[in-house]
């Protein structure tokens, strides 16, 4: 009997050391609301699309192209068995990739109506950014690129311009296609 007594006087020992030694929770008051985006380049500048735009990131897939298209039609890709066409954005908006094509991605674009992949320069995943930081103003962007973009945030010492698909998708000229 002595020796339960003598570990549970060990034990109880060792709680109160413990509490005794515990830091406590960090304040919540830090706690900022975030914005959350997927972060590109294209044209030389960097921008961020949010995350309920983007509905996947691919490697350019291999693709067939199709005759009587615009030229910044790249083609289309089987992708899981659905045919997604695949669109060089920065041929869209009058200029072209850079950088190796090993870094080009494609953000895939899916709404109720529109299923397409955008061929970008580089990816650079999930971006956060405190909601209270967004700008009004955006970075130096060239202009057929401006219809798209809304505002901006500061992070990494970097401004990222926010792009909106939806306002991409709803633009008669990049629906249409198919060569005049």
């Amino acid at each position: 009997m002595a020796e339960a007594s003598s570990a549970f006087h060990a034990l109880a020992q060792l709680a109160n050391q413990s509490r005794q030694a515990a830091q406590g929770l960090p304040a919540q008051i830090d706690a900022r609301e975030q914005w959350s985006g997927i972060g590109f380049s294209l044209l030389g500048s960097y921008f961020i699309a949010s995350m309920d735009e983007v509905s996947e990131m691919l490697e350019v897939p291999h693709y067939t192209h199709l005759p009587g298209v615009q030229p910044w039609v790249r083609g289309v890709a089987n992708v899981r068995g659905r045919l997604l066409p695949l669109f060089d954005l920065a041929a869209f908006c009058g200029g072209r990739l850079v950088g190796g094509r090993k870094r080009r991605r494609v953000l895939v674009l899916e709404t109720e109506t529109l299923y397409s992949g955008l061929i970008v320069d580089q990816v650079f995943g999930m971006q956060h950014f405190p909601v209270d930081e967004f700008q009004q103003k955006s970075g130096d962007i060239v202009d057929p690129i401006r219809p798209y973009v809304q505002g901006s945030y500061i992070g990494e010492q970097q401004q990222w311009n926010v792009f909106l698909l939806s306002e991409l998708a709803q633009d008669q000229r990049f629906i249409s296609a198919a060569r005049d």
